[in-house]
């Protein structure tokens, strides 16, 4: 008998951290870690002293509202609304923690075993495992050279088991940002199939459009269809104390209330208080944050020269990730823990986002950029570019 935890596989950031049991990096060379999309920063001092006084609050150490504080939901209603130009509400909003909770909630309340999600590949792992877990299918679909996916490849899958589309926007693992008519498209599919549409926007703050990315929720009956999930982990620093989000339509977040009081009774106070102290706060501050996080995607691609000459490319690059193709004869398994030992550099292979019968994915690699500078993007390139490994055979046309 298989468990659900075993029915899927290990976390994939923890065995990639196994990789560096035993190898010690030199002054010289020192690892260059760009395995995890996770700041290692601590929030801004301001941000830090207003936890500091929330603490004194008796209310901060007690349990709260299942679905989150109501002076935080409304003030992700109002600020969701005014970005995307739609119309939100309070009721429309659950805090969970964090976004993870959100994908595994939302999945929980509208699937049993045997149903279907379809998902973009190379997909987000953490989305696979809890599908697995969960006794759901997942369906790959492939999005070929672009990474983006498309709606009308993805109506053939749709079966009466079928009861999602979880996309990802900026995407990871590849960063690259859907286009406005994509998720019409698929908005459109889901509605005219009876399906929801699942959007992850976790990095929405990275975006590099200085437009609303899509007009989804200009739609009056957008939570009949749109259920869309946002972290605040990324925007504010907060990854230790998992406050993510959820907007949909209210009927299905009294069906994930049951999933959220079982599992953690409510979200965190203390990072609550945070997220609402930081929306209404540090607009500014995330701002240059957002800068920075695209003068690294900049850097990656003016960067990128050194390894196109070696045969690599650039599939992908946005927010926090860079998703390259490399030239070597190996998988990027076997050769994930190697760049490790030989160049000193802990990324993932692109099996690890993949099917395991896909090819694809032996030929890929994820660069997370959260925690690397400009300085550090050319060094890890320049590292890159030295690797002689065996080549792959290249393919001939007739």
């Amino acid at each position: 008998m298989t468990s659900r935890t075993e029915s899927t596989f290990p976390p994939p950031v923890m065995e990639a951290r196994r990789w560096l049991d035993g190898v010690t990096f030199s002054d010289a060379k020192p690892l260059l870690n760009v395995s995890q999309a996770a700041p290692v920063d601590p929030p801004p001092q301001p941000l830090l002293d207003a936890m500091a006084e929330a603490l004194k609050d008796p209310a901060t150490h007690l349990y709260g509202p299942v679905l989150g504080l109501p002076a935080l939901r409304t003030e992700l209603a109002a600020q969701w609304a005014d970005h995307y130009h739609g119309a939100v509400r309070p009721d429309q909003v659950a805090i969970t923690s964090g976004c993870n909770q959100a994908f595994a909630a939302v999945i929980s309340a509208i699937c049993t075993e045997g149903d279907e999600v379809i998902l973009p590949t190379p997909w987000y792992f953490n989305h696979k495992m809890w599908l697995d877990m969960a006794g759901v299918r997942a369906v790959p679909l492939a999005t070929g050279g672009d990474l983006i996916p498309d709606a009308e490849a993805a109506r053939t899958f749709i079966t009466p088991r079928t009861r999602a589309i979880a996309l990802v926007t900026p995407n990871n693992p590849g960063g690259v940002e859907y286009p406005a008519d994509t998720l019409d498209a698929f908005f459109a599919l889901a509605r005219d199939t009876g399906i929801r549409l699942i959007v992850d926007e976790t990095y929405r703050d990275f975006d590099s459009r200085p437009t609303p990315p899509h007009t989804l929720l200009q739609d009056a009956e957008w939570d009949n269809t749109l259920i869309q999930l946002y972290s605040f982990s990324k925007a504010y620093r907060l990854t230790g104390h998992r406050v993510g989000a959820m907007i949909a339509h209210p009927a299905l977040l009294a069906e994930v209330e049951k999933f959220l009081d079982t599992v953690a009774i409510c979200p965190s106070q203390l990072g609550q208080r945070a997220a609402l102290w930081g929306l209404q706060n540090l607009r500014q501050w995330l701002a240059g944050e957002r800068d920075e996080i695209l003068g690294r995607r900049r850097a990656i691609e003016d960067n990128m020269p050194k390894l196109t000459a070696k045969g690599w490319r650039l599939m992908g690059v946005g927010a926090y990730f860079a998703y390259l193709e490399h030239p070597f004869a190996e998988s990027s398994a076997t050769l994930a823990p190697k760049l490790v030992q030989e160049a000193g550099i802990l990324t993932l292979p692109g099996t690890m986002f993949m099917p395991a019968d896909d090819p694809a994915g032996a030929r890929q690699f994820r660069v997370a950029f959260a925690n690397i500078d400009a300085a550090g993007i050319a060094t890890l390139f320049d590292r890159l570019a030295v690797l002689d490994w065996p080549l792959a055979a290249r393919e001939t046309g007739q």
